[in-house]
């Protein structure tokens, strides 16, 4: 009875449109964020910091990015690891070169330098669609991973390709504590979320789905299948590159182009399906659950394997975490292909007619 709507009128559009119409959701939503914002950097500890909380927060950009083009456009996108490679080397020579650079500004150009990258081999999909678009974006990872490996220019002129940042500074205050490197990646997250969720609402996000549900049907209606395709992939090759330049300058500190490879663009691909296509909360499940999943297993398996005299060693966890994920994707696609949002979506939906049975 507490999940109900009843005595919530909407009296203007913009009341009906609101982007969470229940009050209670409302509510909900600002006790979380600022929960998150006020009680978690004083509460976590240095190992939830570094091992969860930081990762999450980067892999949820990253998926919100992702599920801009596959979930709500509906274009296969193999290469999301090479938009984030992109968007960290970006960042990095635009910091390394430009003396005084702000940390800010050099994230934010790193995610213009993807969304240029992102284009171009966003281009193929005007004339291949479906699973054939999977071939030129995986070719734009591979590309990447030669580019950064082969051209010294772009790793200023380091020999292994591997560089590092440090000292870094957002106005004025060192970025060095984990709980200011935590809020600063909440802050974009919280920022880029709520730009793609209105960005979703709008004209241009019901032109991405027209495209997605069925692109000839959305042009006979006139729809402009260049300009939907192009503007997904722009918005999304810029996301994950600002994701991409987050997990270099403040996860890893220092990098070499093997920690954007392909596996990585995989593990993006898991969280979006796991969480839910076309959803910005689908976003935050995955890759809550990609994050913790692994720590999970790593605590787990140890235990499990004392409870029954067996010893489960470090490879073994490795192993059993590919099977679960594989046999967790297998199950979400047939099962319930919406991911871990429709779930969320169906439980609200039985909370707002609990306790009455239709």
């Amino acid at each position: 009875m507490f999940y109900r709507e009843n005595g919530q009128f909407k009296t203007s559009y913009q009341a009906d449109q609101q982007i969470f119409p229940i009050v209670q959701d409302r509510w909900a939503v600002l006790l979380i964020v600022a929960f998150a914002f006020v009680v978690v950097p004083f509460a976590a500890s240095e190992y939830l910091f570094l091992s969860v909380l930081i990762p999450f927060l980067i892999m949820a950009l990253a998926a919100l990015g992702v599920n801009v083009l596959v979930g709500y456009c509906g274009q296969i996108s193999l290469g999301s690891g090479a938009f984030m490679a992109v968007g960290a080397y970006g960042a990095f020579n635009f910091f390394v070169r430009f003396e005084g650079m702000p940390v800010v500004l050099a994230i934010l150009l790193g995610g213009v330098c993807a969304m240029v990258f992102g284009l171009v081999f966003g281009l193929p999909s005007l004339r291949v669609k479906g699973l054939y678009l999977a071939v030129p974006t995986l070719a734009a990872q591979f590309f990447a991973d030669w580019m950064f490996l082969r051209i010294k220019w772009f790793t200023n002129d380091s020999p292994s390709g591997s560089v590092s940042v440090t000292h870094l500074q957002v106005f004025g205050l060192p970025l060095e504590s984990s709980a200011s490197k935590y809020l600063f990646c909440l802050v974009f997250l919280a920022v880029l979320a709520l730009l793609v969720k209105n960005l979703t609402r709008s004209a241009i996000g019901r032109e991405w789905m027209a495209i997605r549900d069925m692109d000839v049907a959305a042009a006979v209606i006139g729809i402009r299948p260049t300009y939907a395709k192009l503007s997904a992939f722009a918005v999304s090759s810029f996301v994950i590159g600002v994701a991409g330049a987050l997990w270099a300058f403040v996860y890893l500190g220092a990098w070499e182009p093997a920690a954007f490879n392909v596996d990585l663009s995989f593990k993006l691909l898991f969280m979006v399906i796991i969480g839910g296509l076309g959803s910005v909360m689908g976003s935050l499940f995955g890759a809550a659950f990609i994050v913790v999943l692994p720590i999970f297993l790593n605590q787990f398996l140890p235990w499990l394997g004392a409870l029954f005299g067996a010893h489960f060693s470090t490879a073994t966890a490795s192993h059993v975490e590919l099977m679960i994920f594989g046999a967790l994707i297998v199950w979400f696609l047939i099962v319930e292909p919406h991911g871990l949002a429709k779930l969320w979506s169906t439980a609200k939906q039985k909370l707002r007619l609990w306790p009455f049975p239709h």
